[in-house]
């Protein structure tokens, strides 16, 4: 269906469950028994329409205010058992982490697609001066090393600074990911090409022997968010790939699953984002020596890594895989993915 009748048909739905996540906010626990299951009931219907916009419509603003209300209404919904601090803990101890590992072939795929054409353009630029005059004009080349690289970090307040960085990574996450749908093709450019930025910028660099100036500003955040990024575009990856091969399951069955899976791991990377952004905006622009501010970067990836391979690798023992609503029964590892409907 279009976008505009998909929109007419499921706002009351969205609308009812903003009302009553709202209302259970302000009178916490005091909704009565028929109205929980209605907003549990509802939250399940509008995971499923964010599932679906987010692979069928490009259309950011719908995404982004799907994803705020389902975050909001999961909240409540597992708050009541237990509560949504300890709902709140269990994503990031399980459910994240273990979506994560659930993709983690495409992870290396993701990694592969965007590291290559980085080292492929940073080594020809470095070493060819026929790639680096058609690349820019000397002029050109001097302000980009001398001048812009030494006022990006420092023009704005780090407050300011690290909240643009963060809502500019969240967005590249959100459409690294959806795209995807597309049959992998979108994020595979978006991937590169972000990739062959990267690559660009460390061949200018390296070209002027200024390679070291380089590293010691990008490594400190960009360690943690080129990760992300990476994870995004891998869960994308394996979105696009379930319409192409769903295996033995319906297509709309599996695009449900995955869809469920590829949000948590959207929702999880804000936090990530969160950090990365954090680290531009106060580490890497300061006045702190340049081992100290990859220091830091480095044990925030670290960090990441193991969290992320240790808590993965523990929930998949578990049978879990890290879809929204999937039940951790412990060592029985019984799954029981809620049926969802798109109306």
């Amino acid at each position: 269906m279009d976008i505009d009748r998909f929109l007419v048909l499921n706002r009351p739905v969205w609308d009812r469950l903003d009302d009553l996540t709202k209302r259970s906010r302000r009178t916490v626990g005091r909704l009565d028994p028929r109205e929980l299951d209605e907003l549990v009931q509802l939250y399940q219907r509008t995971s499923t329409h964010l599932s679906y916009a987010s692979t069928t419509y490009r259309d950011p603003g719908l995404t982004m205010r799907l994803t705020r209300l389902v975050a909001a209404a999961g909240a409540i919904v597992y708050g009541t058992r237990p509560r949504s601090i300890r709902a709140l803990g269990h994503f990031f101890s399980t459910t994240f982490p273990a979506a994560v590992w659930h993709i983690r072939w495409f992870v290396v795929v993701a990694a592969t697609v965007t590291l290559l054409p980085a080292a492929a353009l940073g080594v020809w630029l470095a070493r060819s001066p026929s790639a680096l005059d058609a690349a820019a004009p000397p002029g050109a080349r001097a302000a980009y090393i001398d001048q812009e690289s030494n006022h990006y970090y420092t023009d704005q307040p780090s407050a300011a600074f690290a909240t643009k960085v963060f809502v500019n990574n969240v967005q590249v996450a959100i459409v690294a990911f959806a795209a995807g749908a597309l049959l992998c093709v979108p994020t595979v450019i978006i991937l590169g090409v972000n990739g062959g930025n990267l690559g660009v910028a460390a061949g200018l660099f390296a070209a002027a022997g200024k390679g070291p100036k380089f590293w010691g500003l990008v490594l400190p955040h960009g360690m943690l968010e080129l990760t992300a990024v990476i994870i995004a575009g891998a869960a994308g990856l394996r979105l696009g790939w379930t319409l192409i091969d769903p295996g033995d399951r319906l297509r709309v069955t599996a695009l449900g699953e995955e869809g469920r899976r590829a949000i948590a791991i959207v929702l999880g990377l804000v936090a990530a984002f969160g950090v990365a952004g954090t680290i531009e905006g106060f580490v890497t622009g300061s006045p702190l020596a340049t081992p100290v501010r990859l220091a830091v970067g480095l044990a925030a990836w670290l960090a990441f890594t193991v969290y992320v391979v240790v808590l993965g690798r523990q929930a998949a023992a578990r049978g879990l895989t890290g879809s929204l609503g999937e039940e951790d029964t412990g060592w029985a590892r019984q799954r029981r993915p809620v049926a969802l409907s798109l109306r």
